[in-house]
């Protein structure tokens, strides 16, 4: 007798992605180990900032360069509830990076509520590698902005791509 096929293990890991650092892309490597689908969900509008330095499209340009050697992981726009485009998708897991005490707490208060949204999904914590505990796209895009090196914190695509952004503000 043949055993049934299981079903796929399907995780979002939404984010605003502006831009993606070595960071975001340590947990989404580690979590496209976990699950046999990873959907990147590229908040539009973001969630805590109501702009972004890069389009949507270019965040979703640099996210696809940056994990195409990642077979399982897929990039689409996340334009409602996260637990709504985690169904949408038929995932059943929501996977959010950990760096810090504030992330957890934030975190912690965004699972609850999306616990009384849809009880079967579950929530899924990776902690930050210890390399990129201190990494954030904000902290990145300031390092841009005043020349800073970047080596070691973002894909070259993103490197170029901030350089271009930051040359097009100044003039």
């Amino acid at each position: 007798m043949q055993s049934p096929t299981p079903s796929p293990r399907i995780a979002v890991c939404p984010g605003t992605f502006d831009p993606v650092t070595y960071a975001h892309l340590d947990i989404i490597a580690r979590a496209a180990q976990l699950f046999d689908r990873l959907i990147i969900g590229i908040l539009n509008p973001p969630s805590r900032t109501q702009t972004t330095l890069f389009s949507l499209e270019e965040r979703r340009q640099l996210l696809e360069e940056s994990t195409h050697s990642l077979s399982n992981v897929v990039t689409a726009r996340c334009e409602t509830l996260v637990v709504d485009f985690a169904r949408a998708h038929s995932a059943t897991a929501i996977v959010k990076g950990l760096r810090a005490i504030s992330d957890f707490e934030y975190e912690l208060e965004m699972h609850q509520l999306n616990q009384k949204q849809a009880p079967d999904l579950e929530s899924v914590f990776l902690m930050a590698s210890a390399d990129y505990s201190f990494m954030r796209s904000s902290g990145v895009k300031e390092l841009a902005t005043f020349g800073g090196n970047l080596d070691g914190m973002a894909p070259p695509c993103v490197i170029s791509a901030l350089g271009t952004k930051v040359q097009r503000r100044r003039t």
